[in-house]
């Protein structure tokens, strides 16, 4: 069940909703329309999604299986590739 972030969008708050509040609901629920402390109209504000599905490793097999090159430093300014495609050292000596 995703928590949403409500506002109030009057003059009219409480001590609950004065900075905005959250609330746990489920995505079917329709969106709260006032307080549930006051009865104040409050609107539910966009924000950012959080996001814990796992990712592919960044190991050098899964690099270059899906196609990506990897560098990793040997000196200032000298990188030798570990995998995929192109040169086998990048200098900018």
């Amino acid at each position: 069940m995703p928590i949403y972030v409500y506002q109030p969008v009057s003059e009219q708050h409480c001590r609950f909703c004065e900075f905005g509040f959250e609330f746990l609901q489920r995505l079917r629920d329709a969106a709260l329309d006032s307080c549930p402390e006051c009865g104040a109209p409050v609107a539910r504000t966009v924000t950012a999604p959080n996001l814990s599905a796992g990712s592919p490793s960044l190991d050098e097999n899964t690099l270059g299986k899906h196609g990506f090159t990897q560098y990793r430093k040997l000196e200032k300014g000298v990188y030798e590739k570990t995998v995929g495609k192109g040169p086998k050292i990048i200098s900018d000596k």
